[in-house]
């Protein structure tokens, strides 16, 4: 089968025919259709995520179709349409996932990270850990929400009830999670980078009543904010937008060092929190929120052999919604 295989930090991916997996005890063996990029791939690549399985099939927002099953494995039949998110893997032993934590897993493994993803033809998976996708929509367009939809979700839900609510960086997660809670009610802030006025227009399509530079204050007291840009500078000019009680959440997996700051931006009952990984019921309450709003992704597709260029884009930030590699 095709795939792109990341051999070490700092070389782009290289393009390779390698076996198509079998697949084990509990496993589906998929066949994919499309495989988002996410900016954790960027993370993996660029080495700030320690010890990826090497080498590496990159990828984990993937949907595609069961062609088989291992041993055991009877949840899904072959033609059945599945995504598999990053978490692919937790123990079910270790206090987290005894306390419904399996974000937490001490030993959880992570799909285009330490298991095999989907910039490939195929891929393998437990069957527990994939999710059915109803039919209609293409595949790039469900792909974005196996990672993008249901961290944002995640996130959505540590902001707790906050109607006004910012949203630093406008990409694939934020483009999502501002029609999820414009459905529900909230008024959405969208901050980008500095003169990103594609971006900003973008937001105010999907319903965001601001738009406007990171660094800006916004023109009223935030209840919350959700950080999905991975810059650490932004966590105290979050602190300084939102209102007394309100809390900031930082949603990506790898962010830069956060500056020291005044504790009064603090102060008041403002906290401050991260999003790690996901659980299952992420994954299934978000997938069956998502057609009720209904959440329409914006894609922008490349050939599989065009990853390269797909994170290009996605780290110069000359995207508008998400980046999605599509196998035919």
């Amino acid at each position: 089968m095709r795939a792109m295989v990341f051999e070490r930090p700092g070389r782009p991916l290289q393009a390779a025919e390698v076996p198509v997996p079998e697949p084990g005890a509990g496993q589906v063996l998929v066949r994919i259709g499309a495989c988002a990029v996410c900016r954790t791939d960027l993370h993996v690549l660029d080495g700030e995520l320690p010890q990826p399985k090497l080498p590496l099939i990159p990828g984990h927002e993937i949907v595609g179709h069961v062609v088989a099953g291992g041993p055991g494995a009877s949840r899904y039949r072959p033609g059945d349409r599945v995504g598999i998110p990053w978490l692919g893997w937790t123990c079910g032993e270790c206090r987290y996932c005894r306390s419904d934590r399996e974000n937490l897993c001490d030993r959880a493994r992570f799909t285009g990270y330490t298991l095999d993803g989907g910039y490939a033809e195929y891929t393998v998976a437990d069957e527990r850990f994939c999710f059915p996708i109803p039919a209609g929509g293409t595949d790039a367009g469900a792909a974005p929400l196996m990672c993008a939809g249901v961290i944002g979700h995640r996130s959505l839900r540590k902001a707790g009830d906050a109607r006004r609510l910012g949203l630093y960086g406008f990409g694939a997660a934020a483009h999502i999670v501002a029609q999820v809670a414009r459905h529900e009610g909230r008024q959405v802030f969208a901050f980008t980078r500095p003169g990103d006025v594609a971006a900003q227009e973008f937001a105010r399509s999907l319903g965001a009543c601001w738009a406007g530079d990171s660094g800006t204050a916004p023109p009223e007291e935030l209840e919350a904010a959700i950080l999905f840009a991975p810059v650490g500078e932004l966590v105290p000019q979050a602190l300084k937008a939102v209102a007394k009680g309100g809390t900031v959440v930082c949603g990506g997996i790898h962010m830069s060092d956060i500056p020291s700051f005044p504790y009064e931006l603090l102060w008041q009952e403002r906290s401050v929190c991260s999003v790690a990984n996901l659980t299952r019921r992420d994954a299934e309450e978000f997938l069956a929120l998502a057609p009720r709003v209904p959440v329409r992704t914006e894609v922008v597709t490349f050939p599989l052999a065009e990853a390269n260029e797909a994170l290009t884009r996605l780290r110069t930030g000359k995207l508008q919604g998400a980046a999605v590699l599509v196998m035919d």
